[in-house]
């Protein structure tokens, strides 16, 4: 699996990971991230991880407790959240890979 991952390059694992907004960020980190890896690659993952994990409720262990606390539906969260999320990470693809 690292040895897979290692070949990725890094601009597609910062979109990969917007598989966190429905995933566990920590669980995802934790599989992703190894030695072989560079920082480009490992700076790409946690841009995308971190970005992305605000998107949907389930995405972090912040999101979560707000929601709860906030009595928050997903629904609503999402109609915030996706759009916000998508034009974040669409903004930090540039300053990360184009400029």
């Amino acid at each position: 699996m690292v040895w897979y991952l290692s070949k990725i390059p890094s601009w597609q694992l910062y979109w990969l990971n917007m598989s966190s907004a429905v995933l566990d960020n920590a669980t995802l980190t934790a599989i992703e991230i190894g030695p072989a890896m560079s920082l480009p690659q490992i700076r790409g993952i946690i841009m995308g991880l971190l970005i992305a994990g605000g998107m949907l409720i389930p995405g972090n262990i912040p999101n979560i407790v707000v929601a709860g606390r906030l009595k928050i539906s997903m629904k609503e969260w999402a109609a915030i959240g996706l759009p916000l999320g998508l034009a974040l990470m669409a903004a930090f693809f540039v300053i990360l890979y184009i400029l």
